[in-house]
C-alpha cells in the first residue's frame, strides 16, 4: 500500500470569479472583452469567455482601496454552499487579479499600498496601484454541474472600461492563458463558440446596461442533486 497523500479531487467545488469587462457602455452598441481559451484546456477548451478564474488563498489578504456597496457585500456572502465560503472582498479581488492576469488591465486607483504584498498583486503596488471595487456590479452566479472535469461556484462582475486609466487595446500585459482577445459587441459575441453559462450572463449582462442592476442577483445552484435557480436578494 503506497503511503503517497491522495491526489487531490480535481472536480471539488472551487470559488471563482470573472469579469464581463464593457467597453462603450452608454452608446448603442457597447463591447464586452473576451478572450479563447486553449484547445488544450481541461476545463471548456476552444470556448471564448471573459477573464476570470478561480481564488487564490493570497486573494483573502488584500485590502480594496474603498469598502463594497452593502447591497453587493450582503448579496455575496449570502447563500454560501460550503463550510468556507470566502469573504465579499476576498471575491471581489479575485475578480480584479484575473483581469490583470489575463487582460493586463487594472481595475485601480492611486494609493499606498496597504497590507500584505503578495507576488501576485506586486505590480499594482510597483505602479502605485491599489485595486478597486468602485463601480463594479455583481450581477450573476452560477455553479458547474457535477460530472464535470472542474467545478466553481463563480461570480460574475460587471465593470465599465472607461474606468480603466490605460490604453484599452493593449493586451502586451496579459499572460497567455487567453488567446484571440479583443473587444467585440455583444450582438457578435453571441456567434462565437460559448458556453452555455457565458451566453446566459452575456444575456444579463446586456440586460443590465439597459434596465440597470435589478434587486437581486439570478443563481444557477447546481451545488446540490438537483439544479435550482434562485435569487440572491
Amino acid at each position: 500500500m503506497s503511503d503517497a497523500p491522495p491526489a487531490p479531487d480535481k472536480a471539488a467545488l472551487r470559488d471563482a470569479a470573472t469579469i464581463v469587462l464593457v467597453r462603450d457602455a452608454q452608446t448603442s452598441d457597447p463591447k464586452v472583452l473576451m478572450g479563447q481559451r486553449g484547445a488544450g484546456a481541461v476545463f471548456m477548451p476552444n470556448k471564448f469567455v471573459f477573464p476570470g478564474g478561480a481564488l487564490d488563498p493570497d486573494d483573502s489578504r488584500i485590502t480594496l482601496d474603498h469598502p463594497l456597496e452593502p447591497a453587493m457585500h450582503r448579496q455575496l456572502a449570502a447563500m454560501p454552499v460550503t463550510d468556507a465560503a470566502p469573504r465579499p472582498e476576498a471575491m471581489v479581488a479575485a475578480a480584479i487579479r484575473e483581469l490583470w492576469e489575463e487582460a493586463g488591465l487594472m481595475l485601480a486607483r492611486p494609493g499606498a499600498w496597504d497590507g500584505p504584498l503578495p507576488q501576485d498583486w506586486r505590480a499594482f503596488a510597483e505602479m502605485g496601484m491599489r485595486p478597486s471595487p468602485r463601480g463594479l456590479r455583481y450581477i450573476f452566479r452560477a455553479i458547474t454541474p457535477a460530472g464535470r472535469p472542474r467545478r466553481f461556484d463563480a461570480r460574475f462582475f460587471l465593470a465599465d472600461a472607461a474606468t480603466i486609466d490605460a490604453d484599452l487595446d493593449d493586451f502586451g500585459r496579459a499572460c497567455d492563458e487567453l488567446s484571440h482577445l479583443h473587444w467585440i459587441e455583444i450582438a457578435e459575441a453571441r456567434r462565437l463558440d460559448l458556453p452555455f453559462i457565458t451566453e446566459v450572463v452575456l444575456a444579463e449582462a446586456e440586460e443590465v446596461l439597459r434596465r440597470g442592476l435589478p434587486e437581486s442577483v439570478p443563481f444557477f445552484d447546481n451545488s446540490g442533486p438537483v439544479s435550482t435557480f434562485r435569487r440572491i436578494a
